[in-house]
């Protein structure tokens, strides 16, 4: 069973007729991706890769069955694609963009939040259930259908750990980014909420980096709810200078907040396994909960 997306989650594809948004299709349709419509305004009547175009999701959701957005349009325009999708009350959204104001994803996650619909970045490398549905950038030969949990706040790093677990055994249920700018949709908590509840998930990676307190904010939840299900962590950014943007826009180290060290004691305090290296955590999980 996997979290948010499914063999059977149908998938509308905003901004398609744009370079990325054609180039990803073509990738998510050959996985397997149930893409039945996509829109770009002033495209509608046009086809992608066989996937037929509208002028707006509200056109696109009247004509078709419509469970999951992914978002391509350039940052300037994705707050409206954005809100167009949530107003049709399609769930989830999965904002691939960057480079979003952050007044505009304050304003998108507030309107998602209030309407209980599940958003998924901005600036995300997307969501996968391997095997059976992937909403993404993400090269979908690392991944295979297992057991285990993994949320991130790096793309390439979800790579690597993911052909860590994909080649000790054990797998994933789903794999999801949750972004790296400041402010994001759901966050660590979230998926560890969705994870606990689904019972084919045995096991969960988290993979941080300095910036925030999202780390610290999950490891408080984890010690509070006594977490029913082993968690493995990994933390990037150990030898990043404070001030020094590094690589993301939220992966930034503020005074004494936000630092490596910080983000790797609190989970430690809450019982995590905090790998040294990234296909550590792989290995930790095959120990704790086999093959």
């Amino acid at each position: 069973m996997a979290v948010l997306v499914g063999k059977n989650t149908k998938a509308l594809v905003q901004g398609i007729t744009g370079s990325q948004g054609e180039f990803h299709t073509k990738l998510m349709l050959e996985y397997g991706t149930k893409i039945v419509a996509g829109t770009s305004p002033g495209k509608g009547g046009a086809s992608v890769c066989g996937v037929p175009v509208y002028d707006t999701v509200a056109e696109a959701a009247e004509a078709h069955e419509i469970d999951a957005s992914i978002v391509f349009v350039p940052a300037p325009f994705a707050r409206d694609a954005a809100l167009e999708a949530i107003g049709s009350g399609i769930s989830p959204v999965v904002i691939i963009t960057e480079g979003i104001p952050i007044r505009d994803t304050m304003e998108i996650r507030a309107i998602a939040h209030e309407r209980k619909i599940a958003l998924i970045g901005p600036n995300t490398p997307g969501i996968i259930a391997p095997g059976e549905c992937k909403l993404g950038i993400m090269p979908a030969h690392v991944f295979s259908k297992g057991k285990v949990g993994l949320v991130s706040r790096s793309g390439t790093l979800t790579y690597e750990i993911a052909a860590a677990l994909t080649n000790s055994g054990l797998g994933e249920t789903t794999c999801v980014g949750i972004g790296g700018d400041p402010i994001v949709g759901l966050g660590f908590i979230d998926f560890l909420e969705l994870f606990a509840a689904d019972e084919e998930t045995k096991a969960v990676v988290l993979i941080g980096e300095i910036g925030g307190n999202a780390e610290e904010n999950a490891a408080e939840y984890i010690k509070g709810t006594a977490y029913p299900k082993p968690v493995a962590a990994y933390v990037a950014g150990r030898t990043a200078p404070p001030g020094r943007r590094m690589g993301h826009a939220g992966a930034i180290i503020s005074g004494r907040t936000g630092t490596a060290a910080s983000k790797i004691e609190a989970l430690r305090g809450a019982g995590v396994h905090v790998a040294e290296k990234p296909t550590d955590a792989a290995w930790v999980l095959a120990s704790l909960v086999g093959k």
